[in-house]
């Protein structure tokens, strides 16, 4: 399997300050309780976070009494996500994998897939392995909960750019759309305080709700249902993001 831009660790040590910035931190613990509450888990109960980055919702989902495995393939990710936990005195199991060949003896009772994680690769198969993968990790009955930007969030809130400070440094971001709206590139610049510049572009495939949704059916869920939020609000024209909910 060849080695994709999101495996380099130096993006991620430049652009992860950036990406999960302080209200990214600060929503953490509600989106927690809402999974928690979602998936019906009881203290003590088993819960998968594919590409868990740097911990965020896998501490707090600890915090909540969950026994949390968070997989992610970048290693400083992991490092940042088991420091955070020990001072939060949480105890969480963290493997550095590649979601698209990751196997687990252990079954979950749910898994997640959340922060906009998904559509990455350079392939809708290997995307499709990834959802096949924590199909296979979860128990019967477990609850699999992803979320991320679709299509129709894509194409309802597209901005064409924007600039901002953050991490001391000045942001420059340039959106637009790749083919019929298969994909949607994203070029950020980073200019540091002594002028240095720094550029990555990268593209999101984009699902729509149904094919998603289609795809999980497909791969033997029992029930996919799709929100627009994790308020399970209506996934109409008012949502900002999607979130599935899916039962296997």
């Amino acid at each position: 399997m060849k080695k994709e831009w999101f495996e380099n660790d130096d993006f991620w040590i430049n652009y992860g300050p950036i990406m999960f910035d302080e209200a990214h931190w600060a929503e953490a613990a509600g989106t927690a309780g809402r999974i928690k509450e979602i998936a019906g888990l009881k203290d003590g109960q088993r819960i998968l976070d594919a590409c868990c980055a740097l911990g965020r919702i896998s501490t707090e989902l600890g915090l909540l009494n969950l026994d949390v495995t968070g997989v992610d393939i970048t290693q400083p990710f992991l490092d940042c996500a088991a420091e955070t936990a020990e001072d939060e005195g949480v105890k969480l199991t963290l493997i550095n994998h590649d979601m698209r060949t990751f196997t687990s003896e252990k079954k979950f009772n749910a898994a997640i897939n959340v922060y906009n994680s998904f559509g990455y690769c350079d392939s809708k198969d290997d995307d499709y392995r990834i959802l096949s993968r924590i199909y296979d990790a979860l128990e019967e009955g477990g609850t699999f909960i992803l979320e991320c930007i679709s299509r129709e969030t894509a194409i309802r809130w597209f901005t064409e750019g924007e600039w901002f400070e953050r991490a001391g440094k000045t942001v420059l971001t340039e959106f637009k759309p790749t083919g019929a709206w298969e994909g949607l590139s994203s070029r950020w610049i980073l200019i540091d305080k002594n002028g240095n510049r720094m550029e990555h572009t990268f593209i999101q495939r984009l699902y729509s709700a149904a094919e998603l949704r289609d795809k999980l059916l497909e791969l033997g869920f029992s029930s996919a249902k799709v929100y627009g939020g994790f308020d399970l609000s209506p996934y109409d024209y008012n949502a900002k993001t999607m979130v599935i909910v899916a039962t296997k």
